[in-house]
């Protein structure tokens, strides 16, 4: 394997190792919460909501899919201006087109997440 492939396969390697890292400590730190209750639970203890959120439990975030939606709809717009700005300097229309294609993904996952928000508030209220 020559150094052409093997570096960008290890940066790619490193996105997907940072990923599992950070998702691995989330995980292995509610196993621990949870022991923790199930333990006080065998033990004869009471647990109320504060007692649980004191512990360190993450709590249920209402608007979670109106955050996540605004938050793919900046990414879609910042790569149409990524690709309007390649297209403009180096003159190449084609590079405006291709990000626009590309900034639907984000775009309309990001529409449909807030319709997710938009709608689940309503229906809660």
């Amino acid at each position: 394997m020559g150094v052409e492939v093997l570096v960008p396969t290890g940066l790619f390697a490193m996105v997907v190792l940072i990923v599992f890292i950070a998702v691995n400590g989330g995980i292995q730190k509610r196993k621990a919460i949870l022991a923790t209750v199930q333990e006080a639970i065998r033990a004869g203890q009471q647990m109320t909501p504060e007692t649980i959120r004191a512990l360190g439990m993450p709590q249920k975030n209402s608007n979670g899919d109106l955050k996540s939606g605004g938050i793919l709809i900046a990414v879609a717009l910042a790569m149409i201006v990524f690709g309007w700005t390649i297209g403009t300097m180096a003159g190449e229309e084609e590079a405006f087109q291709v990000f626009l294609g590309m900034s639907a993904f984000p775009g309309f996952i990001g529409l449909v997440l807030l319709g997710f928000g938009l709608l689940g508030n309503k229906k809660s209220d």
